[in-house]
């Protein structure tokens, strides 16, 4: 061997000597390095675990989104679902050697490197998609060398623990576009009011573009740079073949058009805040806005909105009359305060008002308003607001007394009564026309609404029955039990109320208000299903009949009647409530398919005006909404329950009516409570029993005979 075969074999084996040290100094280096940050790296639960953070979205029953709860507003969309030109204007721009790295371009990271040692600048190498990735999701912004490191490093494990077609996909759905939009989907809907799978190449380009500087370029606040970086992502386009030349220059001509659409702050947001808070108090924080649950209610989404509008107009002209009735020197209905320059400003109160309407088969909450303007005052007065119910709590006296052997014919004195309370303070309780009317039967009282009845029927039966009776069918405040119950003096919320009256259509079954039917979580997973309504039989069916009958003899004849005449005619029943002072207004009513509640008000307990009662102001708002409610239902009567009969009776003896009793009634009755025996003070032949048409309206057969008894 001579000296120059020696001389190269000893230069091979250095060389093979130097890259063997420098390799395994690499190898050291790494692993100095991993040791270094792999406290700070992803676990591989975390890695195996990634979750984009996903809205949360209200559903009606029938399929309407209704509001979305999010900390990053993001609808997640499959790859396959995403246009293949959108990924490859991703590919051309981010990284095109994407599908043939482990993570990290090595030969980009070394050029960038080497020219950063060369020039003395910081290293500025591009990041490929999945180095991108591992910074959005476990990374921060910092832009230094241990950040850079850590990049890679968890890049590197990403590649080992997903495909590359999984990388695109949670990178394009992880993604923040600008103008609140996570993820390509919400960014799509964004700016361009349309699917992902709907976009154009062009916009496809002008998205990927966004990914760089979503507010460098802006649309809106920089659109010659937004229009540039399009046309830069169409050239990208161009140079790996994706495009011809021709058709890069036809798209680059085109002008930057986009919809920018605003997210819609959705509807129903009472109730949309009633359900945020049952989800966030189940699930917590966390899953509520990031876990993409998709909630199913059982709000109709039609009904939602007309009761938005009815109400809303009826508060309008409320509020005009009010302010044409008082000035703003009145301080009961104006707020002052003061403007930037310590100006005192005086403007009007508005006043408010709720609508609850519920399903009576399964107590479906159907449609809730709780106030005006959301945007003003999240309080809910539909569920959250305590107010005296007025007289539309006596229905539960009259249930008391007819649950105890009483019948609507059964006669009560409305006379003056003086009452001292537990303080040893006279009581002297008066009819809003402040007169009497003498002796009345129970459904009259109920009929025309005279305190004096309700007050003393409840002397009869005792209060604490009333407060169990209000308590089994629904109320859940406080009830006090005192003479003044009667009238409405215990506050309630208007849910209770309503739900209570929905009793009396059910045959004396209370169901459960439901207003959410099922949770899904973002896979699919059922996480809560109400398929069975909640009830209990809480009166008898022939008490729930009986009372269903007084309560529709006030919508065809009494406080309710002018419903009949502004166009509802479907069998009803309700009953007006008017608290003390008029401060609130209420119309609470039913028909065999639904149960509603209307509340008008001040919040603060205002009185609204003189005269105003439940029948001038919340019962407008309940006819109109009933109406549309019940557009293409069934027009159905009242179940009559077994153990139901129909006596004709004579006023003034109760007894069953001969052919010389002056004044008779067809009444309705439970078997238990019927008149046996026939009038003994108007001798006569027996009239026919339970024939008569005209049930429940006094006939005076001989009208020339004055009766004490006045209707």
């Amino acid at each position: 061997m001579d000296i120059r075969e020696t001389f190269l074999k000893n230069k091979r084996n250095l060389s093979i000597l130097i890259v063997s040290f420098l390799f395994i100094l690499a190898v050291l280096m790494v692993l100095k390095i991993y040791s270094i940050y792999r406290k700070d790296l992803p676990s591989l639960t975390q890695l195996r675990n990634i979750e984009p953070s996903l809205s949360t979205k209200i559903y009606s029953s029938d399929g309407k989104l209704l509001q979305e709860f999010f900390s990053e507003r993001r609808v997640y969309v499959p790859l396959k679902n995403m246009p293949p030109h959108l990924i490859d204007a991703l590919l051309a721009t981010e990284d095109r050697r994407f599908y043939s790295h482990w993570g990290v371009n090595i030969y980009s990271f070394a050029r960038a490197s080497l020219v950063g040692l060369v020039n003395m600048k910081k290293i500025s190498a591009t990041s490929t998609i999945t180095q991108q990735l591992a910074r959005i999701l476990f990374l921060t912004q910092e832009r230094t060398i241990a950040r850079k490191i850590k990049e890679i490093l968890t890049a590197i494990k990403i590649e080992r623990n997903y495909s590359k077609d999984e990388i695109l996909e949670m990178y394009l759905n992880q993604y923040y576009f600008g103008k609140g939009a996570y993820g390509v989907e919400a960014a799509a809907q964004k700016y361009f009011n349309k699917s992902v799978e709907k976009l154009d190449l062009e916009e496809c380009a002008f998205l990927v573009g966004l990914l760089k500087s979503p507010g460098h370029y802006s649309p809106t606040e920089n659109p010659n740079l937004a229009l540039h970086r399009r046309n830069v992502i169409l050239n990208s386009l161009k140079n790996i073949g994706k495009i011809s030349k021709t058709e890069c220059d036809s798209l680059k001509a085109l002008p930057l058009e986009v919809n920018l659409t605003s997210f819609s702050s959705g509807s129903a947001p009472y109730f949309a805040e009633m359900v945020r808070q049952y989800l966030l108090e189940k699930y917590g924080e966390k899953i509520l806005y990031s876990g993409g649950l998709s909630v199913y209610t059982t709000l109709k989404s039609d009904l939602q909105k007309e009761a938005e509008k009815i109400l809303s107009t009826q508060l309008d002209t409320l509020q005009k009359k009010i302010e044409r009735a008082h000035n703003l020197d009145e301080e009961d209905y104006v707020i002052i305060y003061q403007d930037s320059l310590s100006n005192q400003i005086r403007e009007y109160k508005n006043i408010q008002g709720a609508l609850v309407a519920l399903d009576n088969e399964n107590g479906d909450i159907i449609a809730m308003v709780g106030g005006r303007d959301f945007q003003e005052s999240e309080f809910n007065r539909a569920i959250q607001a305590l107010r005296q119910p007025g007289s539309a709590f006596k229905p539960f006296v009259f249930t008391a007394a007819i649950e105890n052997g009483y019948t609507p014919c059964d006669i009560i004195y409305d006379s003056p009564i003086i009452l001292i309370g537990g303080d040893g303070k006279e009581w002297r309780p008066e009819n809003i026309d402040r007169t009497f009317q003498g002796p009345m039967t129970l459904r009259e009282g109920l009929r025309v609404s005279r305190n004096l009845v309700s007050i003393k029927l409840l002397q009869k039966i005792g209060p604490p029955q009333a407060v169990f009776y209000a308590s089994r069918m629904g109320i859940n405040t406080p009830l006090l039990a005192v003479p003044s119950l009667a009238i409405g003096t215990s506050e309630v919320t208007l849910l209770d109320l309503t739900n209570a009256y929905s009793v009396f259509p059910n045959r004396g079954i209370r169901v459960e208000p439901r207003f959410i039917l099922k949770v899904v979580d973002r896979y699919g997973n059922v996480l809560e299903e109400n398929t069975t309504p909640r009830k209990e039989e809480v009166l008898s069916a022939q008490t729930s009949y009986i009372m269903t009958t007084m309560l529709q003899t006030v919508i065809d004849h009494g406080t309710g009647r002018w419903a009949r005449p502004w166009g509802f005619t479907p069998p009803a029943g309700g009953k007006t409530g008017t608290s003390d002072e008029y401060m609130d207004n209420l119309f609470i009513g039913f028909t065999p398919h639904m149960t509603a509640g209307v509340w008008i008000g001040f919040d603060d307990k205002t009185t609204i005006g003189k005269k105003s009662t439940g029948a001038v102001t919340a019962l407008p708002v309940w006819t109109e909404f009933m109406k549309y409610a019940h557009l293409g239902l069934v027009e159905k009567d009242f179940d009559i329950p077994p153990g139901i009969v129909f006596r004709t009776v004579c006023l003034e003896s109760g007894k069953l009516a001969t052919t010389e009793c002056p004044r008779i009634i067809t009444e309705v009755f439970n078997e238990e409570t019927a008149p046996r025996e026939y009038c003994r003070e108007h001798p006569g032949a027996p009239l026919p029993q339970g024939a008569d048409t005209l049930k429940f309206q006094v006939i005076e057969r001989k009208p020339e005979i004055k009766e004490r008894i006045h209707f």
